[in-house]
């Protein structure tokens, strides 16, 4: 078979797929199909958690980068064929991801590796005419997961214009409590105020959780001082975090009109919500095929044929006058610019779309609004299926964000069984550094945790920490 060649590996120093790791941790045998960014990202986090990760890509030199810098075994040939798939273990494999540029590649990866007798699949699938079928395809075909990052970043966009004020908004609890990022100013009430004084001058129960000062990301205790450009973290319902924003006078109403450049399956997601939600949709598409397909697709919203880096053209639709601009062409080079453009002529929200990972250190120093990062996404999403899955009991991660960054990890365990963390008063539980307890959800019960609380069985329980790979809630106490 010409998809067939030779494996080329360099596992040396990693532990076997099946043994165990701290706690009840177990390491799998995972392969992944597709080297790209998605596909080495998630491949560099899970080698790094110490599991056992095969590459397929079709490319030579995509196989090469990770090849000579990851603990991971390559081979090279098409995902989607049976004798490659053989070559690479799906037979033996715990779980498989395919992440491909192809979502039938993917599909197909998926379908011959469950029929082969791997244990789990996971597919990323981005054509719009798959988003109904996802429940179809889990039933029909045995697939595990379908991620769809262009529905989950669309969504992220509409989070965040919700909440205009803040740079980030990641959901907890089923929605019913959100992360949410802001920036520190010197007119803040609370700027200069240290955290144990921060209850006395706030309205609503709202807790700081993390902060990014600089170069550095922090779980403050209550001496942190809150000073200006500190990016923080805080962890809400909706109800009081519209309360904390009115009360340092930030703009608490969603926005009503969006101008969106780039119509691509991003906007076109990111629109449908939008437009539930009764917001004037406009679009500015340059291809004049894909904005005739998005206007028919689209009736509710204002489709624009136009080059989106037209400047004088965005002035005329009333760029100074846009609540919100949301940059979402394919070039991330064009939509850092647009954005620079638009946040000189309006004053409204700015949403930037990231693909390329590589430079998020820089693009943190222009002050782009929110920057959104589907390939990040991506990532999490998978890296939170495969915590998950490793656990043969006690608590199972139900959610997973990277913020500040990608530094700083936010989840949120669900508590199956009693432990070493359970039925002890929080001011008695011995947490690691650099570890918050935010939040217990029991029930329709939110509480912000005070030192005599106690984790019960069936709590969800949300932690912010700076030390990344957490499996499992037992993981946050002291051995």
């Amino acid at each position: 078979d010409a998809g067939a060649a030779a494996a080329r590996s360099n596992t040396s120093g990693k532990r076997a797929a099946g043994t165990t790791g701290k706690g009840t941790v177990r390491l799998m045998k995972i392969i992944i199909v597709g080297n790209g960014k998605v596909g080495y990202a998630i491949a560099r986090q899970l080698a790094v958690e110490g599991h056992d990760i095969t590459m397929v890509d079709s490319s030579p030199v995509a196989l090469a980068r990770a090849d000579s810098t990851l603990d991971i075994m390559c081979v090279e040939g098409n995902g989607a064929s049976i004798s490659v798939l053989e070559e690479a273990g799906a037979r033996t494999a715990d779980l498989v991801i395919a992440v491909s540029n192809l979502d039938e590649t993917n599909l197909v990866c998926c379908l011959i590796a469950k029929t082969m007798g791997a244990k789990h699949t996971i597919a990323r699938v981005r054509n719009p005419d798959y988003r109904r079928d996802a429940a179809l395809l889990k039933r029909e075909i045995g697939m595990d997961m379908v991620i769809n990052p262009d529905l989950a970043a669309a969504r992220e966009i509409a989070r965040i214009l919700s909440f205009p004020s803040a740079s980030s908004v990641e959901p907890f609890a089923g929605g019913r409590i959100d992360m949410i990022g802001i920036q520190v100013t010197e007119r803040d009430r609370f700027y200069g105020v240290a955290l144990s004084e921060f209850h006395r001058i706030r309205s609503a129960e709202v807790l700081i959780c993390a902060a990014q000062r600089g170069d550095e990301c922090i779980i403050p205790n209550g001496n942190f001082v809150l000073q200006n450009g500190d990016q923080v973290t805080f962890l809400a319902t909706q109800e009081n975090a519209h309360a904390f924003f009115r009360q340092i006078h930030m703009p608490v109403r969603p926005v009503r009109n969006a101008l969106i450049v780039g119509g691509g399956a991003i906007a076109f997601y990111l629109s449908q919500e939008l437009l539930d939600n009764h917001v004037r949709v406009r679009i500015v598409e340059r291809d004049a095929a894909r904005a005739q397909e998005l206007a028919e697709q689209l009736p509710g919203a204002q489709i624009l044929n136009e080059d989106g880096s037209n400047r004088d053209f965005l002035l005329s639709e009333g760029l100074e006058s846009a609540e919100s601009f949301v940059a979402l062409t394919n070039i991330d080079e064009e939509n850092v610019l647009l954005t620079l453009f638009a946040k000189k002529h309006s004053h409204g929200k700015l949403v930037t779309k990231v693909n390329r990972l590589e430079f998020d250190d820089i693009l943190a120093g222009l002050d782009l609004g929110s920057v959104v990062y589907p390939k990040y996404m991506t990532c999490d999403y998978i890296v939170q299926y495969v915590r998950a899955l490793q656990n043969e009991a006690g608590s199972n991660i139900k959610t997973l964000y990277r913020i500040l960054d990608d530094r700083v990890e936010a989840l949120e365990f669900t508590v199956h069984e009693e432990s070493r963390a359970t039925g002890v008063p929080l001011s008695q539980l011995h947490l690691k550094k650099n570890l918050l307890l935010c939040c217990i959800t029991r029930g329709n019960q939110i509480l912000i945790p005070r030192g005599g609380d106690q984790i019960q069985v069936g709590d969800n329980v949300i932690v912010v920490t700076l030390e990344h790979g957490l499996h499992d809630l037992r993981d946050i106490v002291e051995s």
